[in-house]
């Protein structure tokens, strides 16, 4: 645990205003990926996850069976989690309807989150319309089904205002049909046309683990969620849809636009095989606090369950459980580390406007990350990770500018109850590590705006 101490210095760093995240908006981007569909989890073991993690998304993959879009239903009833499913590409001619079907469903019950563009098919091939999308063919059957089921989604008045997620890697076109773009530029020398959509937002498989890793370094999770090239294995923004291709070095959007690119990732994770579930659970939240900084707007864990059945051993969020005849749902460290984490930020609307605040962090290290948060009700969560490797720490000083009545700083690996709580107070200082805390404070119906919080953007 990071050592909480009071640090009476009142800084004279001029600060720069930070707009607050609503709290409500970060929770609702959390997720994870679970399989129902497939048959190895049981609707009641997600409804359990999900009650007790925290999550309110799940990603699912497509079926054509009705019970099953029921107990997707069902889901959402019991917990409101929303549900990203993926589109159906094993009933050529009938790809698009079918996966309409399905969608329309959800959205019937309320449960639709998105609709998302075929799974990886450099991995898993499809056909459309007669024709197969393969890396050692071509991709135009991907871009003419992405494309199809773009158009078809958009002229659905059931699927009004859902939006629609690309493929993911995409940058592993053979050929330059076009899919590195979410809509093609005029004159890009694509095989498809100028002006084709194939989505509204960017999707990804930016594994934290990265290609081939064994042992985390510092800026795990940050380099993961970068947007341009960073220091790293790391299947990112770059290299799919901004810079140029991955495969064949086709040009792609300038780099200079992933940082407002509409994005989200559909798969991350790191198995707790050759990491502790210690390590697993602390860089786990520091992947979604950091997704969140570097504006993804969803973010999905693989897997809820470990599946070693399936030869998904130590990606779960919780435990493998025995038999789908049950409503079990254990969590390992990293499912409690996440339950903390929403335990302590829990917020229920976003029908309000965050108030900013001058903000600073004094000489913040390049390892230490902060995202400022704000509840309905105007209390300030400032969350700020330590993305180090064992054995490294940094002392921080978090202004706060005038006396503050009380703060609260929670551990998120030590539960949901704070570890310390400081009255009237102008700053403290954290040891930071490798984890997360929270600081709160503020609140009671009114933020009170002159509080110079924490942390300056972080770079």
């Amino acid at each position: 645990m990071g050592v909480v101490s009071i640090w009476l210095a009142i800084s004279g760093v001029v600060r720069a205003q930070v707009t607050p995240v609503r709290t409500n908006d970060f929770l609702n981007s959390l997720g994870a990926d679970t399989h129902i569909i497939q048959g190895i989890d049981a609707p009641e073991q997600v409804i359990a996850a999900l009650q007790y993690s925290g999550l309110r998304n799940i990603r699912e993959d497509a079926t054509h069976d009705p019970a099953m879009h029921a107990n997707l239903c069902a889901i959402h009833a019991a917990t409101g989690a929303m549900v990203d499913e993926l589109p159906i590409v094993d009933s050529d001619p009938n790809n698009i309807q079918d996966s309409l079907t399905q969608y329309e469903a959800l959205a019937a019950c309320g449960a639709i989150l998105d609709v998302e563009g075929p799974n990886e098919p450099n991995n898993f091939n499809f056909r459309y319309l007669g024709s197969t999308c393969s890396v050692s063919g071509s991709f135009g059957a991907c871009a003419r089904y992405q494309a199809a089921l773009y158009q078809a989604v958009k002229a659905d008045p059931k699927l009004a205002g859902v939006p629609v997620w690309s493929m993911t890697e995409p940058a592993a076109e053979p050929d330059n049909q076009g899919l590195q773009f979410l809509t093609i530029p005029a004159s890009a020398g694509t095989v498809m046309p100028g002006g084709t959509v194939f989505a509204d937002v960017a999707n990804l498989h930016n594994y934290v683990q990265g290609n081939g890793q064994t042992a985390i370094a510092d800026n795990q999770a940050w380099y993961a969620e970068s947007n341009a090239f960073a220091q790293g294995p790391w299947d990112g923004l770059e290299g799919e849809f901004i810079g140029q291709t991955w495969s064949k070095g086709f040009p792609a959007a300038p780099v200079s636009t992933g940082p407002n690119m509409p994005k989200v990732t559909t798969e991350t994770g790191w198995p707790s095989t050759n990491i502790t579930k210690d390590q697993q659970g602390k860089l786990l939240v520091n992947v979604f606090l950091s997704a969140a900084k570097k504006n993804w707007s969803h973010t999905f864990i693989y897997l809820m369950f470990d599946e070693p059945s399936a030869g998904n051993s130590g990606y779960g969020l919780f435990a493998a459980e025995p038999s789908l005849n049950t409503t079990t749902a254990t969590p390992k460290l990293s499912g409690t580390y996440i339950h903390n984490m929403t335990t302590i930020l829990h917020d229920t609307t976003s029908a309000f406007t965050p108030i900013a605040l001058n903000c600073s962090i004094p000489g913040e290290p390049a390892t230490v990350h902060d995202l400022l948060m704000q509840k309905s009700n105007g209390t300030y969560e400032l969350a700020v990770w330590g993305d180090q490797v064992i054995g490294k720490s940094n002392p921080v000083t978090v202004n706060l500018g005038n006396s503050i009545p009380t703060v609260k700083v929670y551990d998120v690996t030590s539960g949901a109850t704070p570890v310390q709580v400081l009255h009237h107070v102008s700053s403290i200082s954290l040891t930071m590590a490798d984890h997360a805390f929270f600081i709160e404070f503020g609140g009671s119906g009114q933020p009170t705006s002159t509080l110079t919080a924490i942390a300056k953007p972080s770079s």
